[in-house]
Formats: C-alpha cells, sequence, structure tokens
C-alpha cells in the first residue's frame, strides 16, 4: 500500500479537507479557504461524516487550464488515498463547473474560481490581504459560483451581480437586470470574503449599476457602456430525463472487458454481484457510476476510477461528465434511485433511527449516505471545528448601544429579540487564539443589528485585531458555536429577551424541538405550541402551567432524548415520557388537540428528501437541486420550487414567481415522477403557495418561521453589511 504524510490526518476528524496538487505532490489548504479554487489546478477532498460509523468521500477535482500532468498526479493520489482508507469512500471526479451536488453542498455560500495556479505563481491568498484587488462575476441561484474575470468594464453585464474587492473595501455590484435572489445570494458569497479572507474587518458595501462610487471609478477608469444580461452558459437540468443502463467490467482476460447486465433501468438489486464491479451508464446526464463488489478482486476495484475514465472517451462522452466510484454498502442516493427494489444492509419496513435535518432517514447501524449528509449550518463548510469547544467562553448581550455580560448559568440560551456578543478563547501550540461570534435574533431591532456590529468591531480592536469575527443569524448557527455549551443543546426562545424584566413574557404553554444536526450537535428551537408542529424524526418538550411532557418520536435518536434531558431541566421538573402513538388526553388538550403533523414514510425508504428550485430566469423553464442541507430560506419568493419526500412530491409557489413558472412547472413534476430512475409511479402531487404551507410540507424544515415572510429577506442580509 502506498502512503503519503498527509494520508496520516485523513478522515480523523469529520468534516472537510482540501489538498492542491502542486508539483506533483500534496499541499493543505486551510480551512477559511475552503471554497475557493484556481482554474489552472487541480486538488484532492475529503469529506468524513460525523455518524457513529463515518462514512468518507473523496472528491478529485480539475480546473479547466489544469496539466495533464496534475490531473494525472490527483488521479492517482485519489486511488492511492482511497487504497490507504481501505476502499471505504466512495470516489468523485469533479470538474469546474459541472460539480456534483454532493460537491456544491460543502460550500452553501458558493464556490470562488480564481485565476491562475501552481505553474503561474499563484497562491491562496493571505488573509486580511489589504492589498487584494479582484472581480468576481457571480453566477447561480441554487449552486453560487463566482468566476475571477479581467478587472474592466467589458467584464461586467446588467443581468448579473459582481463582487469588486479591494481589499479593505468590498462592492457588491448589481446589475440593473439581476434579480432579488440573486442579489441575495450573491451578498452570501460578499459576506463570506468579508468575513474568512478578511476575518471580519473589510467594510462591504452594495452598489447600484449607475450609482457607483469614486473609489470604484479609480480601479475601472471612465465607465463605459454595460453590456446587456446574457443567458446561463448552459442549461441546468436535474430532472430524472434519462434512462441508466447496467454493465458488469472484468479483467479476466487480461485487459479491461464489459459485458450488458440491462439495457435500461430501474434494475433490481440482485443484479448486482459482491465478486464483480459494475458501470451503470447514465452518461446522457453527464453521470456514471462504478460499483465494486467486497469480494471482487483487487486489481478490478483498484482500476475502478481509471475504468470509469476509460469508459466515458470509448463512449465519446463529454469530459465534463461526472464519475462516482461506489463501494458496496456505500451507495449514494443518485445511484440507488435506478434501482426499483434497493434495500440497505439491515433495514426495516418499519421506522427506526433517522438522523439529521434536510433528511435521508437511515435504518440503526446502517452509515450516514454522505452524499447527503453535509454540514447542517449553511456557514459549516467556511467555519469548521477548530477545536472541541472546551476553551474558554464569554459571552454579552447588546443592551442600549452597549454590551451587557450574561450570567454564565445563562449561557446556551438565546432569545430570538436579542444580540449577542460570543468570544471564545482556545489555545493552539501554546498560542491564544480568539473567536467573536455576533449572534444575531432574528426578532432583534435594527438598532440592535447595527449597534451588534459596531461593537464586534471593537471588541476587535480592543484584542489588537486578532480575532476571527464570524456573524451569525438565527438558526444557521455554525457547528462550532453549537459546540461551546459543554455538552449541552444551544437553546434558541422564539423572541422575547434574557434582559432582566424582559419586553415579552414566556406563553404559559411552551414547546421546544429537539434535532441533532449532522455535525453532531444538538439544537432546541422554540415553535408554535400546536400538534401540527410535532415531527415523528424529533424529540419535543411541552410545559404548561401543571405538566412537563417529553415526546419521542418514532425517528428520534438517543443523542436527541439525550438533550431533551436538560431542556426538561430548564423548564425545572421531571418530564412525563411519552411515545408516539400512545398519547395521554391531556397531552393534546395542551396543544390545543389532536391535530395532522409531520409523519412522512420516508423513514421507511432510502429515497432522500430533495429541494428543486424551477425558474425561467435564464430564458428557458429549468430545474436545479438545492445542494446540502435545506432550511426555509432556500425557498426563493420568485420561484417555484419541488420538494420531493419520496411518498409526496410538493410544488411551492413562490408570491413572485412568473405566469411561465406557474404554468409550466406542474408540468415538470409530473415528467419528474414517470421519468424517476427507479421506477416510482402515481405518488401524489401537491400545490401550495408561499404563506399557506401544509403541515406536511413545514415538518421538512426545522425551526419553520411563519413570520418569515412577513419581512423582506434582502434587507435582512443587508442589515448584516
Amino acid at each position: 500500500m502506498v502512503t503519503h504524510k498527509e494520508f496520516e490526518t485523513a478522515g480523523k476528524v469529520p468534516g472537510l479537507q482540501v489538498w492542491r496538487i502542486e508539483n506533483l505532490d500534496l499541499k493543505p489548504i486551510p480551512k477559511n479557504l475552503h471554497g475557493s479554487f484556481f482554474t489552472g489546478d487541480a486538488y484532492i477532498l475529503l469529506y468524513t461524516s460525523n455518524a457513529p460509523v463515518p462514512s468518507y468521500n473523496i472528491h478529485m477535482w480539475l480546473g479547466d487550464e489544469c496539466s495533464l500532468d496534475e490531473g494525472g498526479a490527483a488521479a492517482i493520489f485519489s486511488t492511492q488515498l482511497d487504497d490507504f482508507m481501505g476502499g471505504k469512500p466512495v470516489q468523485y471526479r469533479e470538474t469546474q463547473k459541472f460539480e456534483s451536488t454532493t460537491f456544491l453542498g460543502y460550500f452553501k455560500k458558493g464556490i470562488t474560481y480564481k485565476r491562475g495556479g501552481v505553474s503561474s505563481g499563484f497562491q491562496h491568498v493571505v488573509i486580511n490581504d489589504i492589498n487584494e484587488k479582484r472581480l468576481l462575476h457571480v453566477k447561480g441561484r441554487r449552486a453560487i459560483r463566482a468566476t475571477e474575470v479581467e478587472m474592466i468594464w467589458s467584464s461586467f453585464n446588467q443581468g448579473d451581480c459582481f463582487i469588486i474587492d479591494l481589499g479593505k473595501d468590498i462592492y457588491q455590484w448589481c446589475g440593473s437586470e439581476c434579480n432579488r435572489f440573486e442579489r441575495l445570494k450573491a451578498s452570501q458569497l460578499a459576506i463570506s470574503i468579508r468575513d474568512n479572507e478578511r476575518n471580519g474587518r473589510a467594510k462591504l458595501q452594495m452598489v447600484e449599476e449607475g450609482c457607483e462610487p469614486d473609489a470604484v471609478l479609480e480601479v475601472l477608469g471612465p465607465k463605459t457602456k454595460i453590456a446587456p444580461a446574457t443567458p446561463d452558459d448552459e442549461k441546468v437540468e436535474t430532472l430524472n430525463k434519462k434512462k441508466g443502463a447496467l454493465y458488469m467490467i472484468s479483467d479476466a482476460s487480461g485487459s479491461m472487458r464489459e459485458e450488458v447486465v440491462a439495457q435500461t433501468s430501474p434494475f433490481k438489486q440482485a443484479m448486482l454481484s459482491h465478486e464483480e464491479c459494475y458501470i451503470l451508464d447514465n452518461g446522457m446526464d453527464r453521470n456514471i457510476f462504478v460499483w465494486k463488489g467486497s469480494k471482487a478482486n483487487t486489481a478490478e476495484r483498484k482500476a475502478a476510477l481509471a475504468a470509469g475514465q476509460k469508459f466515458i472517451k470509448d463512449r465519446g462522452y463529454s469530459d465534463k461528465t461526472q464519475i462516482q466510484v461506489i463501494p458496496a454498502g456505500a451507495e449514494t442516493t443518485l445511484f440507488k434511485q435506478f434501482f426499483s427494489d434497493w434495500r440497505d444492509k439491515n433495514e426495516t419496513t418499519g421506522p427506526t433511527k433517522a438522523y439529521t435535518m434536510g433528511r435521508i432517514a437511515k435504518v440503526d447501524q446502517v452509515p450516514f449516505d454522505a452524499s447527503t449528509l453535509h454540514q447542517s449550518s449553511t456557514m459549516a463548510a467556511q467555519h469548521s471545528m477548530v477545536d472541541d469547544g472546551s476553551g474558554k467562553v464569554q459571552i454579552w448581550r447588546v443592551e442600549g448601544g452597549a454590551k451587557v455580560p450574561v450570567d454564565p448559568s445563562n449561557y446556551g440560551h438565546f432569545f430570538g429579540g436579542d444580540c449577542y456578543l460570543i468570544l471564545y478563547t482556545y489555545n493552539l501550540g501554546g498560542r491564544d487564539m480568539h473567536i467573536i461570534y455576533t449572534w444575531q435574533g432574528q426578532k432583534c431591532t435594527q438598532d440592535e443589528l447595527a449597534a451588534s456590529a459596531f461593537l464586534t468591531v471593537k471588541l476587535d480592536d480592543s484584542m489588537g485585531g486578532s480575532p476571527v469575527q464570524v456573524r451569525v443569524t438565527q438558526g444557521q448557527e455554525p457547528p462550532h458555536l453549537m459546540s461551546l455549551f459543554k455538552g449541552k443543546p444551544m437553546i434558541i426562545h422564539s423572541g422575547g429577551t434574557s434582559r432582566k424584566g424582559g419586553q415579552t413574557q414566556a406563553s404559559s404553554t411552551r414547546l421546544f424541538h429537539i434535532r441533532t444536526s449532522s455535525s453532531g450537535n444538538t439544537r432546541a428551537v422554540e415553535v408554535l405550541a400546536t400538534a401540527a408542529s410535532l415531527n415523528t424524526n424529533d424529540v419535543f418538550v411541552l410545559k404548561t402551567t401543571s405538566a412537563l411532557f417529553m415526546w419521542r418520536g418514532t425517528g428520534a435518536t438517543d443523542e436527541e432524548m439525550k438533550a431533551a434531558k436538560h431542556v426538561e431541566m430548564f423548564l425545572g421538573g421531571n418530564a412525563t415520557p411519552v411515545a408516539e402513538g400512545k398519547e395521554p388526553a391531556d397531552f393534546w388538550s395542551a396543544l390545543g388537540g389532536k391535530a395532522e403533523y409531520q409523519t412522512s414514510k420516508t423513514l421507511q425508504s432510502c429515497i432522500k428528501t430533495r429541494l428543486f428550485g424551477c425558474s425561467n430566469k435564464t430564458g428557458n423553464l429549468s430545474v436545479e437541486e438545492v445542494p446540502g442541507d435545506f432550511t426555509q430560506s432556500d425557498l426563493a419568493t420568485d420561484d417555484v420550487m419541488l420538494l420531493d419526500s419520496g411518498d409526496q412530491l410538493f410544488l411551492w409557489i413562490g408570491n413572485d414567481a412568473n405566469e411561465e413558472e406557474r404554468n409550466g412547472t406542474p408540468k415538470l413534476a409530473k415528467e419528474y415522477i414517470e421519468t424517476d430512475p427507479s421506477g416510482r409511479r402515481g405518488i401524489p402531487i401537491t400545490t401550495i403557495k408561499q404563506g399557506a404551507e401544509p403541515l406536511t410540507f413545514i415538518g421538512w424544515f426545522q425551526g419553520w418561521d411563519p413570520k418569515m415572510w412577513d419581512t423582506d429577506p434582502l434587507e435582512r442580509i443587508r442589515a448584516r453589511f
């Protein structure tokens, strides 16, 4: 077995590790620069899930301008790393602008393509580089990609957003024809650059076309005519349009040969023998899967990636075709969808243990499906676990324009009507390191938002500018922040404040929703105290004036029950345990009566819950999957969204969706089901409107906020500038 010094740390901790190929060797990339790629380079990424039995993804990423030598080295290292890890990982071949949804899910705030590479002397940026000067062209509504372009006016167009990065100042330039959701996504990327590459120290401004400040004109020169909007280069289409074919591959004769097993899907699981390797050909959709049987010979298993690359070449498929190399037992959702009868090992017919938001339901003893399990927070890829959260924690509440210390006995409790500053200090190599988290409640005032930003800078300055600054909005807490409370869950109160004599009295009946994220950390979120808020996948704690109940859904985990004990202690008393289906009358009475709630049968299936956006903003009605763990904020109000929960399909119509999207999407939904490679047919399709969501839809989003649509999401994110 070939080894490498970089392999020694591979897969030891959950999360993402990234290496660049430099001089045909591996060079690690710092976590706060994950998501930036030079177009002239090749990279290796390893994702390790936080499951009881971890699962692994290896991604080989090739830039458009990387050399054949670098691409070859990446393929060799990918195969060697897979071999070093016992053949357990799923391997992916990724190419620039054609990355898999799994890959894009690691970077919810977007990925950045930078010009140049190792051969031309370009290095990953120095943190806090105040001399930075670059122009980024931002495209995408679901998967956000920012490509570095020449810093001249002719690079701009009226239909897109651009980030003018001048080091100390970052400008988000919005073309006159770009839409609101694209502005929103570009803002998230601009905030990420400020918070990660500049450690929160750059000034961020939004600029409308025609209102450019002098600083921008000084860099770009006199303004010339801006080009009109251009359609997207590639029409994104992720419906299951094409069928697959299945081939057995073998090198018994000394050279790799293939034999047809089935010409078209759906396939039967019994067609796969553990003594062989197979290629599932979905090349017309730019996907090739190589499945490695557990008892196949070593030479065939090691040659799997090379076999996939040869297959693409022999078939004349695009060199942008994605390859997944899958060991038996680690099958991804995309692979399993081609089989009509897939059952995982130990999978039962009834609901048992299920994991995480987003939420692919799995039974006990079955590893996470790493194709869907990314760090649950939208910021996790940029703010990974720097340590185990055992350092020193100090918390202040923003009050009257000043910061007021929070009693340590209340650490871990956050109120939606407040803003907080959390200073975290940990030791790295004998040196104290600092992170300032600025937590902003969804119901805090604009004055408190502004004061929290000002006080963060003031605290940073008082410490010599050394801390890393991380701004966090309620419900989007990164894993590390959630880990700071000594094994207790982070408890989020729906509103109110922790100030003495807070502005709102806590309700006499309160309901807390407890869910473990895919990073293994737990949040307890206060939700509306009605039966409709319940979810069969989770644990809930209900408090009334006279009773305390702990309700366990059939799909809840032991980790969630353990976290619920802390909520029980906080609410004061010994909770009466209540199992789903055996609720006493006074339990339902406290919730205003028995009602329907989320009881999806998806727990019994290997189908992953998926969210798609349906839009004609590019001129054609197209469908694009939302990568990673989805949240309520991924519902674009100017689109129609399609939610596939396995046993049901929902069409969610945003208030600002246009007529073509409203009229064309039902046909797309019908086609989506009719062309499903697993052979699913006849499942119900439910059409719902923004603001009138049923429980069966809301249940797929943790901490659903019924008042989210009352405020403009663009205004909310602008407040973080």
